[in-house]
């Protein structure tokens, strides 16, 4: 998944302040999915958005992300510590289709499974694409999102691990355990579900422990928000 150039241009965007409102976002990507979108329940009553779906060489979806709350901005490690940007309150809902190991499109090779791990390092890249080291040059800041890219990376293939605690959230109503860290960005999670999708989030300010995970029933109303 072309994850990783998507977060550099993303966070690029925001910090040159091109960034597409995230309102304007086409929801046409997202009716294309073979496969459920998941958000957060109706125990959420505030606003949702649509963000951006990925697609696979042949142009087929395979993952895509889902506001809700405040729109993300990028957030650097001054605020972080001293709390300056305490009411901007997000959750991101990430949903993975679980694609077994198959022929690309062109019939050359495979293509990896996808799995929990894949939705937690969506989710992980996700909340980078959104966070900026206050002190770092910003000529360098690709390359800061590139290696913590990687670090990402190692995090989500090691979900037994000791960075990772287990939390049980409901999704469609049913206690689902999920994967789940903090950093001092945010926190990111990961699961799966019984609708053939795995699920990742990420957020700041919305603690994950009250949260909960439906399938959106009508994808087009986020285009109103």
């Amino acid at each position: 998944m072309e994850t990783t150039s998507r977060a550099v241009a993303q966070a690029s965007a925001a910090e040159d302040g091109r960034q597409v409102p995230f309102g304007r976002r086409t929801v046409d990507g997202y009716l294309s999915a073979p496969f459920p979108w998941y958000g957060l329940d109706e125990a959420f009553t505030g606003r949702r958005w649509l963000m951006q779906v990925g697609t696979a060489a042949d142009g087929a979806v395979e993952h895509g992300s889902i506001g809700h709350g405040d729109e993300p901005s990028v957030r650097s490690e001054y605020t972080a510590q001293t709390g300056q940007d305490a009411k901007e309150r997000f959750a991101v809902a990430v949903t993975v289709a679980a694609n077994p190991v198959r022929r690309s499109a062109d019939g050359t090779g495979t293509m990896e499974a996808t799995s929990v791990s894949s939705a937690a390092w969506l989710a992980g890249v996700g909340l980078l694409s959104f966070t900026w080291p206050g002190q770092m040059d910003h000529s360098l800041r690709d390359d800061w999102l590139e290696q913590q890219t990687e670090t990402a990376w190692v995090l989500a293939d090691d979900l037994d691990g000791p960075d990772w605690s287990t939390l049980s959230l409901p999704v469609d109503g049913v206690p689902t355990p999920f994967r789940y860290r903090e950093s001092e960005f945010g926190w990111v999670l990961a699961g799966s579900t019984r609708a053939g999708v795995h699920v990742g989030a990420y957020g700041r300010g919305m603690s994950a422990y009250g949260l909960g995970f439906a399938v959106v029933k009508d994808i087009t109303a986020y285009t109103a928000a």
